[in-house]
């Protein structure tokens, strides 16, 4: 083993490592490994830096755009709303979301389709007295399966192409998912549709009410200077038999009482840690009990609401404590209370730091919504856009023209690149969109990702690294022969994206993937399309793809409920898609 490929190693198992232990924001992940192999020799500064001019990388960024633009105008949300009506059974409300969604996912970014839709899906279950965990991951797997089924469907897709034209391969065309992505996802529904959806849990609580108001956040209360509970006791103060809320912990100067007794005497400047329901924190902060919100969680102005966002994985807000992410400025809300499924939370609410899929509860002032709009840092859980404000015909006129791109570039007419360039330029020119709300509508994260991810795949094929690896896994499946290659390239790939991100998962198994093809001495179609499906197919843990990590906190999931209703449409899955691969291209070999 060349010191190159020691080196690289040791920096993959970096990438991987600090990935899944969230050590530091994904991008700074992919930033720091690559500035390794730029440091060591590795890699030349042009092969670390090509990705960025990388005509898939590139489309990408025009997707997130389009894909941005048709949210804002609230076309998908109109239509969903009127499919999807009230008066639906738990059954039909789940098939028709399911197709809708993974039709949908198929032409427009899946992350995007599940952050206009959860709020549909969260207040339709509240309605029908159905708790959230019946219906949101049916929802994310829908739209993982649809996301599948075209090039445009998922950035994991586009990267796949990007990386095929980086080693001299011929790009992916819009539809060449299409014949293993739709059984696949045929196969998807129908598991959902008749058995998986008797695994979801269902926590509600039939004598108080619906699952969300279940949920435990945590919010920290300061006493006055002119508090009516100084010197008074906590059985005294009636802190103890507050409904829906328990007093878990007094932060008293550097002093940490917990448990409390119910003979504490309260002073002033006690910092109390409550955890609680939604409604019962407003509550005891409406009350006169001289409790108050910290510096930090305070608006301005007379109108308040309070608002439930979930946390995107690639939001600026990831590894910051609260007190350090500068919330009130930014979106004229304050961070009241955080609720982190599967853990308990302790100690001060602005010392705790945030990560994906944290579920904040919010005090938001007048202008919070408008700046709502244009950021990724989160998603909107609680509320639904209202319909009423929506340009119908602007709405129609947006999507049907991208719509008309994505057919002029599969007949050949025109790049994708081309056309989604000048459909944006004519968004921009018709005064559909500005200059400004595209700059907010970038995802610079995922972009230096996706563009930093080429450069690791190159480094695999440059050293050697690949080739090693090809020759581990044809070593351990030589006996299957070539079906054992490209179930083992599933596999790898589908290992990976269940503990690190998709784009990581893709970027490190595809040089592997067409190493393998190299060995066999056959077109390695097959074996990339495997990459593809195998890191798209994250359906056994919340971590693995950002929609799994988005429906987690609101639908207050735990992890064995993905290894519960995943685990079985995994194996679905990738019996599918390998059988489909192996018999469209390699079955003649």
């Amino acid at each position: 083993m060349s010191i190159e490929i020691f080196i690289l190693l040791l920096t993959i198992i970096f990438l991987i490592t600090a990935l899944y232990l969230e050590i530091f924001h994904p991008a700074a992940v992919f930033f720091i490994a690559v500035s390794v192999l730029v440091i060591t020799g590795i890699l030349s500064p042009s092969q670390a830096l090509a990705g960025f001019s990388n005509e898939q990388i590139a489309t990408i960024i025009l997707l997130l755009l389009v894909s941005n633009l048709i949210q804002k105008v609230g076309v998908v949300n109109y239509y969903f709303s009127k499919v999807l009506k009230d008066n639906l059974s738990y059954r039909a409300f789940l098939g028709k979301m399911f197709l809708m969604v993974s039709s949908l996912s198929s032409f427009l970014n899946n992350t995007p389709i599940v952050a206009m839709l959860i709020p549909y899906v969260y207040q339709w279950g509240k309605k029908k007295k159905i708790s959230p965990s019946r219906l949101l991951i049916p929802l994310s797997y829908a739209a993982i399966l649809g996301g599948t089924i075209t090039l445009i469907g998922t950035s994991t897709n586009l990267l796949v192409s990007g990386l095929a034209v980086q080693q001299g391969l011929q790009p992916l065309g819009i539809f060449d998912f299409s014949l293993v992505g739709i059984p696949a996802t045929i196969a998807g529904f129908i598991y959902m549709f008749f058995w998986g959806y008797k695994l979801l849990p269902d926590r509600k609580d039939v004598l108080e009410t619906f699952l969300e108001r279940k949920k435990e956040y945590l919010v920290e209360t300061i006493v006055r200077k002119d508090s009516p509970l100084i010197g008074k006791s906590i059985k005294e103060a009636e802190l103890r038999n507050l409904k829906g809320l328990f007093l878990i912990e007094i932060i008293r100067g550097s002093k940490k009482i917990s448990p409390v007794s119910p003979e504490e005497i309260l002073e002033e400047n006690d910092i109390l840690i409550f955890a609680g329901q939604t409604e019962s924190i407003t509550e005891l902060l409406s009350t006169k009990t001289g409790l108050s919100l910290p510096q930090f969680c305070t608006i301005d102005g007379e109108k308040v609401d309070v608002v439930e966002v979930v946390i995107s994985n690639n939001s600026s807000l990831i590894n910051k404590k609260v007190r350090d992410t500068d919330f009130r400025a930014k979106f004229d809300a304050a961070i009241l209370a955080v609720h982190r499924n599967g853990e308990k939370l302790r100690g001060k609410i602005g010392e705790i730091v945030l990560k994906p899929g944290d579920l904040l509860l919010l005090l938001t002032g007048k202008d919070f919504w408008k700046r709502a709009e244009d950021t990724t840092d989160f998603y909107i859980v609680s509320r639904v856009r209202e319909i009423f404000n929506i340009d119908l015909k602007k709405g129609n006129l947006v999507f049907l023209s991208f719509l008309g791109v994505i057919i002029l570039s599969a007949l050949g007419f025109i790049s994708l690149f081309t056309g989604l360039l000048i459909l944006i330029a004519g968004f921009v020119i018709f005064r559909f969109t500005s200059y400004s709300e595209i700059k907010k509508g970038l995802d610079i994260s995922l972009i230096i990702i996706a563009a930093l991810s080429l450069a690791i795949g190159t480094a695999m094929h440059v050293t050697g690294t690949a080739d090693l690896l090809a020759g581990m896994v044809e070593g351990v499946l030589s006996p299957l022969g070539i079906i054992g290659a490209l179930i083992g390239i599933y596999l790898f790939t589908n290992v990976l994206t269940e503990f690190i991100t998709n784009i990581a998962a893709a970027s490190i198994a595809f040089p592997v993937a067409v190493s393998l093809a190299e060995s066999f001495s056959v077109e390695p179609t097959a074996f990339i399309l495997a990459v593809a499906f195998g890191a798209s197919a994250s359906f056994v843990t919340p971590i693995g793809y950002q929609t799994n990590l988005m429906v987690y906190g609101v639908g207050n999931y735990r992890f064995k409920d993905f290894i519960k209703v995943g685990l079985p449409l995994s194996f679905i899955y990738a019996i599918i898609c390998i059988s489909l691969l192996y018999f469209l291209f390699l079955q003649e070999v």
